[in-house]
């Protein structure tokens, strides 16, 4: 369990292995390792899902890439990967669907050889949500949103520093009411699959 800002519960499925994996699945397009990484995603999911107490599916939230790096690489990396969890998910039993609710509000610099600190302010307000994510965040069938019954979690590939999740529950939690601190039932909760070294000494300190 990571003790970072206001996600929670931070799996990292095996990371320093799976690492290696999903950089060639990344950057070098071998597109047929992500149903490996998909199931390795889904099992943090479960991890962290727990039994979610409100109607509907998991919500699988992909930390979205830079137009311009989609472009370069032919593909969504982490889309991709979200895709195949939320089918081992349902394989299995669990509802779940990708629900891509996040956008990029401006460009940011590339994030490689930054510190925490620099990191945490290349990405601040760099992250929104689409206008159909907010409607969806705002439904109240049952006093509560999806946020509430811990039905969103948020996914990315490769946790560092763990600014991306954090920058990403900070817009999914202002979209679903403006709320700036959470509440205990209104924390994001989020699944990786691999981690870089440096991201376990970061995140236990």
């Amino acid at each position: 369990m990571a003790s970072g800002p206001h996600y929670a519960e931070i799996i990292r499925a095996k990371a320093y292995r799976r690492a290696a994996i999903d950089s060639a699945h990344k950057e070098r397009g071998a597109l047929g390792l992500a149903g490996a990484l998909g199931r390795a995603l889904a099992g943090g999911v479960r991890a962290v899902a727990g039994r979610p107490d409100g109607p509907g599916p998991l919500l699988l939230v992909p930390v979205p890439s830079a137009r311009s790096a989609t472009a370069a690489r032919g593909h969504d990396p982490v889309r991709r990967i979200a895709a195949a969890a939320a089918r081992d998910l349902r394989r299995g039993g669990l509802p779940a669907q990708v629900a891509p609710l996040l956008r990029q509000r401006r460009a940011v610099a590339d994030q490689a050889g930054l510190r925490a600190p620099q990191r945490r302010a290349n990405l601040s307000g760099a992250l929104g949500v689409t206008a159909g994510g907010r409607a969806l965040l705002r439904q109240r069938p049952s006093g509560q949103g999806p946020l509430h019954h811990h039905r969103v979690i948020l996914v990315d590939d490769l946790l560092t520093t763990g600014s991306t999740l954090a920058e990403a529950a900070r817009a999914l939690r202002e979209a679903a009411g403006g709320v700036r601190e959470p509440s205990a039932r209104e924390v994001c909760r989020a699944a990786v699959v691999a981690a870089s070294p440096s991201a376990f000494e970061i995140n236990r300190n």
